[in-house]
């Protein structure tokens, strides 16, 4: 099985993520995306989220009735500084058989040198790039002091393209704030759960 596994916050979960995810899953022919919330990203220590219930009933919601898609709790019941790396082995020894692709955007590739363990993340995963047009495209160069030629050369493979798409969790989390509208920027589902939870509004 080809296993693509997507982190972050998803604090609330929009169509830039289900896209990401999706072209991902696509381009790459995963046969599975699972969507992983953190429990505290290493790089948001200090910064308020929404409950961890909240933020995996906002991704249920977001990926109802794809059957490729799914939500892992796995760093939720970990709990903790939420390491990829230690996600990356947890789900290796669950899915031995499964060969494990790690979705992210070029900057967070760009990023990946400065994180816990990098040259076991890429051991253990192939990183998946997603270049936007605006974007220049992602330098897989920097991963070279990490991993082989060889496999670098398999993680170039991996790039994928997606149509431009502006929207980020902290813009929707400030327009509900102001009383702006987040329609069309999250699914109508996650947009009403978001109101009937009173999230963001403080």
């Amino acid at each position: 099985m080809r296993l693509g596994l997507f982190g972050g916050s998803f604090d609330p979960v929009h169509y830039g993520h289900l896209l990401l995810a999706e072209c991902c899953r696509e381009q790459c022919r995963l046969d599975r995306v699972w969507f992983v919330p953190a429990a505290v990203a290493p790089h948001k220590r200090d910064q308020a989220v929404s409950t961890p219930d909240q933020r995996v009933e906002m991704l249920k919601l977001a990926i109802a009735g794809h059957p490729g898609f799914e939500v892992s709790d796995i760093e939720l019941q970990r709990g903790g500084v939420s390491y990829t790396v230690d996600t990356l082995r947890s789900v290796a020894a669950e899915q031995p058989a499964a060969e494990l692709f790690l979705l992210m955007g070029a900057d967070t590739l760009a990023d990946l040198v400065n994180w816990h363990q990098p040259d076991e993340v890429c051991r253990l995963a192939s990183p998946v790039a997603v270049a936007r047009a605006d974007e220049p495209p992602p330098d897989y160069d920097l991963l070279a002091k990490l991993v082989d030629a060889e496999r670098l050369a398999k993680f170039r493979e991996l790039l994928v393209s997606m149509p431009q798409i502006e929207l980020s969790s902290r813009e929707l989390r400030a327009r509900v704030a102001a009383g702006g509208s987040i329609r069309y920027r999250t699914p109508r589902a996650v947009e009403k759960f978001i109101e009937a939870e009173g999230l963001y509004c403080d």
